[in-house]
């Protein structure tokens, strides 16, 4: 469904070439401020046009349509709209009668009886992360005392993100990448086991990302490899303050105090200048085919943002319910 959350719900809407995108939040605290300048920070840091990012700029200046009045959030739903303006359609009218190989065109296709908007991706691209970046600021001013933090630190398996890129250049391909996340200032408690643990709520968070592939919470995979000796965190004090954090901030699915600490690998970007082979069902033949169209040679470049957005969003959540649970003081 295209909704996520208990409390702080969040719905997310449009498509890549229509009017625009955006989201609808609920459950948003009475009495935050906002202004224009509080998003133009992290709606920069997605924004195309940096180097082995897409050529397609949009001014993304996020409009609040509801929920906010004389500057404050009024607690009514608050609905984001991000216009699209910078779009070029006709490259994908040309590409109708081939299913791209990586993308979701033959899947929704399938799906939605051919009514899908296959443009640029349609409702699955990644434009309308732009949407859900603005959503996580409003969710960082609402866990202001928490820090969420993301960055690159791999490109083409290279721990060098600029050599990994011109690896992707000379190479006229694309690439993925691994962004890793650290979330500071969460207190111990938060996360509702059995299904909405800390680790099951970030993960279906994390995946919903285009391009995200996989998901370790601490230690990750590397746990697999370890005795349980070297894996267990040593406690130091009442705060649960541990000697190492391979369990990456969350125990039996809860919170632990320590920071939360998770890596994802990003896919190499689905369109690739590079020559390839796909289905034409017009003709009912396999042929030679080349993505057109504005395109990011790594995705994971611009990840980071929307990885933090995301977290926010899911962890705001989680405090409410343990709020609900317990009462606004328990943690």
């Amino acid at each position: 469904m295209n909704s996520i959350n208990t409390i702080f719900k969040v719905q997310i809407f449009g498509e890549s070439h229509g009017a625009g995108v955006g989201v609808v939040l609920d459950h948003v605290p009475p009495g935050i401020p906002l202004s224009d300048e509080d998003f133009i920070s992290d709606m920069n840091r997605r924004k195309g046009g940096q180097k082995g990012g897409t050529p397609r700029v949009e001014a993304d200046i996020p409009e609040l349509k509801t929920g906010v009045f004389k500057g404050h959030t009024t607690g009514a739903p608050l609905m984001i709209w991000i216009a699209n303006e910078n779009t070029r359609s006709g490259d994908y009218e040309k590409q109708r009668d081939v299913f791209r190989p990586g993308h979701a065109d033959f899947v929704a296709n399938v799906k939605y009886q051919g009514f899908e908007d296959f443009r640029g991706g349609g409702h699955f691209s990644a434009r309308l992360t732009a949407g859900l970046v603005a959503a996580g600021v409003i969710a960082k001013k609402i866990l202001s005392t928490f820090s969420f933090e993301a960055a690159v630190t791999e490109v083409a398996g290279l721990t060098d993100p600029e050599k990994g890129l011109e690896k992707a250049i000379a190479a006229k391909d694309s690439v993925g990448g691994i962004v890793s996340c650290t979330i500071t200032g969460v207190p111990v408690g938060l996360g509702e086991p059995f299904w909405d643990s800390v680790e099951s709520r970030l993960a279906q968070a994390m995946f919903a990302i285009p391009a995200v592939k996989g998901i370790e919470f601490g230690a990750g995979f590397e746990a697999a490899r370890m005795f349980g000796t070297e894996h267990n965190d040593t406690y130091l004090d009442p705060g649960g303050n541990t000697v190492s954090n391979h369990a990456g901030g969350v125990l039996g699915g809860i919170s632990n105090g320590n920071p939360i600490i998770f890596k994802l690998a990003i896919k190499p970007t689905a369109s690739t200048p590079k020559n390839q082979q796909t289905y034409n069902h017009a003709s009912g033949a396999v042929e030679d085919f080349s993505v057109k169209g504005r395109h990011d040679l790594c995705v994971a470049l611009r990840a980071p943002v929307i990885v933090e957005a995301m977290a926010a969003l899911v962890i705001t959540d989680l405090y409410f319910l343990a709020q609900s649970r317990r009462g606004p003081t328990a943690i």
